[in-house]
C-alpha cells in the first residue's frame, strides 16, 4: 500500500497498481470493484491529486465499508443460557475456535459449557475434553458414534439445569457441498430450538483466512441453508492476506465477530476495524 501511494501525484497507474495488489489480498472481484469505483470517483470528483492525502481517503474508505457493514452489537447473554453453534468445514479450527471462545467468555467471568456435538471424530471429542480440562472448562460429551443431536439436546438440558450463562456447541466438520451433512446440521438447530426456542442466539460460521475467495463458497452454502449470524475469521497469522473479510462482510453481509491470529489460548480477539485498517498502513489515522 506505501509502494503505491509513493509517488507524489496520482496517476492512472495508481489505480492499476491497487487493483492487482487487492485481489492478490484476497478482497475479491466484488470487494475490489467496489472499492476502485468509490475511491477513483471521489479522488476526481474532489481534484485530489496529493497521494498523501489520497491515502488517507483511502483508509478512511476501507474503515468506513466494514463499519458500515458490521452493524450488530455483541453478545449481550441476556437469555439464559446463551447458545453459540459452531459450524464450518474441517480443518478451519472449530474445535480449537470453540475453546478460545470459551476461554475468552470465561475471563469476563461468565459461566460456560461446552459440547462436544462432534461425535465422527474420536480426536475431536478428546481434544475438546482435554482442553476443557487444561483451561478449567467444563465439557459435556458422550462415546463416539452417539447421535449428535442427542449430545445437544442433553447439553442444552444439562445448561439449563446448571444455570449456565454461555453453552458453545461445537459440531462435525461439515462439507459445505453435501446435503445430507447440512441437513444434519439443520436437525441440530431444530433440537436446541425445541429445548430452548429463542436459542441458538448465535451461530458462528468458522473460516480459514488463509484459502481466500474459497472461504467465500463455504460461506455462501452454509447462509442458504441456515442463518448464520458471525464469522470468526481463523490462521491470520500466516500467510493470509487478510483482504478476505471484506469480501465476507461486504458480499454476504455477515458480520465478523472475532480473528484468531495465533495457537495461543489468548490468540482469539474480538474483530477491530480500525486496528485491522491500521495493519494494512504504517500511518494511523
Amino acid at each position: 500500500m506505501n509502494s503505491i501511494f509513493s509517488n507524489k501525484t496520482i496517476d492512472k497507474h495508481i489505480f492499476k497498481e491497487l487493483k492487482n495488489l487487492l485481489l492478490l489480498s484476497d478482497f475479491g472481484v466484488v470487494a475490489t470493484e467496489k472499492i476502485l469505483y468509490t475511491f477513483k470517483k471521489n479522488i476526481l470528483k474532489k481534484n485530489i491529486s496529493d497521494t498523501k492525502v489520497a491515502i488517507i481517503y483511502f483508509k478512511t474508505l476501507l474503515l468506513k465499508m466494514l463499519t458500515t457493514s458490521q452493524k450488530f452489537e455483541y453478545c449481550c447473554f441476556e437469555e439464559i443460557p446463551f447458545v453459540i453453534l459452531i459450524v464450518g468445514v474441517n480443518g478451519v479450527g472449530k474445535t480449537t475456535t470453540a475453546v478460545k471462545l470459551a476461554y475468552f467468555y470465561k475471563q469476563l467471568g461468565h459461566s460456560v459449557l461446552l459440547a462436544a456435538g462432534d461425535t465422527f471424530r474420536s480426536a475431536a471429542v478428546d481434544q475438546l475434553v482435554e482442553l476443557g480440562l487444561t483451561y478449567d472448562i467444563p465439557v459435556f460429551s458422550k462415546p463416539i458414534g452417539s447421535d449428535s443431536a442427542s449430545v445437544v439436546f442433553d447439553a442444552v438440558n444439562l445448561a439449563i439445569k446448571q444455570e449456565k450463562k454461555i453453552l458453545i456447541i461445537d459440531t462435525a466438520g461439515r462439507l459445505h457441498n453435501k446435503n445430507h451433512l447440512i441437513q444434519e446440521l439443520q436437525k441440530i438447530n431444530r433440537v436446541i430450538k425445541k429445548c430452548l426456542p429463542i436459542a441458538p442466539q448465535e451461530i458462528f460460521l468458522i473460516l480459514d483466512a488463509g484459502i481466500g475467495q474459497n472461504s467465500i463458497q463455504q460461506a455462501k452454502i452454509f447462509s442458504s441453508h441456515i442463518k448464520i449470524t458471525g464469522s470468526i475469521v481463523t490462521k491470520l497469522d500466516g500467510t493470509a492476506k487478510g483482504g478476505i473479510i471484506f469480501s465476507i462482510v461486504n458480499e454476504l453481509m455477515i458480520p465478523v465477530r472475532y480473528i484468531g491470529v495465533g495457537e495461543k489460548i489468548k490468540d482469539l480477539q474480538l474483530f477491530n476495524q480500525k486496528k485491522f485498517i491500521d495493519g494494512f498502513f504504517n500511518i494511523k489515522l
